[in-house]
């Protein structure tokens, strides 16, 4: 008696597999890449990578000069992504990118408010790798245009404020709105952010 296999079965699977290793082949193409002397080459598509928020104007500095506008745009890569959506707090390999934009008011038939123009003023990209870094997280900075960022050393002070304010594993969550219910369902909070967050809703 011959056996008939269904064949739809068959190609189900084989589409199954095909489709888990294109997604971890994504996931890989996705992981930091370093150069020999500890900088970081810029994901060249990260404007393809998954969008969490724009800031106009931001600061935490209260002296900060506005004579300039800009638009802080934050994209991070979709791996990523997806593990916050189901944990919420970041895996190894995430990368967030900072991307500043310089802001007119005036063009074409716009007569108020503001968009981005022009090339990117500086980029940033926050990574996180546990093996690598004091602390899981390092910044590196693109100044230069370049492909390639360096290090900002950890005694700067960026670290020190994203470790006291950082509402997720020293990530602003608190400005992507998106995420932000995410983490507090998910019950990842930082304490500190918890506290600053009530002493604040209680002076508004």
């Amino acid at each position: 008696m011959r056996i008939i296999v269904p064949f739809a079965p068959i190609v189900s699977v084989v589409m199954l597999l095909s489709t888990a290793g294109a997604a971890v082949a994504a996931d890989q193409a996705e992981q930091p890449k370093y150069t020999p002397d500890g900088g970081l080459h810029l994901p060249t598509d990260y404007r393809e990578w998954t969008y969490l928020t724009t800031g106009f104007d931001m600061s935490y500095s209260a002296n900060a000069d506005t004579a300039h506008h800009m638009f802080d745009n934050v994209f991070v890569n979709p791996a990523a992504y997806r593990a916050f959506v189901q944990t919420g707090t970041w895996p190894d390999g995430t990368m967030l990118v900072l991307e500043v934009r310089g802001a007119s008011s005036r063009g074409s038939i716009n007569r108020a408010g503001h968009y981005q123009e022009g090339a990117p003023m500086g980029l940033e990209v926050h990574v996180r790798d546990g093996a690598r870094f004091p602390g899981k997280w390092a910044f590196f900075t693109f100044d230069d245009g370049g492909p390639q960022g360096k290090l900002i050393p950890q005694s700067a002070d960026c670290y020190s404020c994203h470790a006291a304010h950082a509402a997720v594993d020293t990530t602003f969550v608190q400005f992507y709105p998106t995420l932000l219910p995410i983490a507090r369902g998910k019950g990842t909070l930082a304490r500190s952010y918890v506290a600053q967050d009530a002493a604040q809703a209680g002076t508004r």
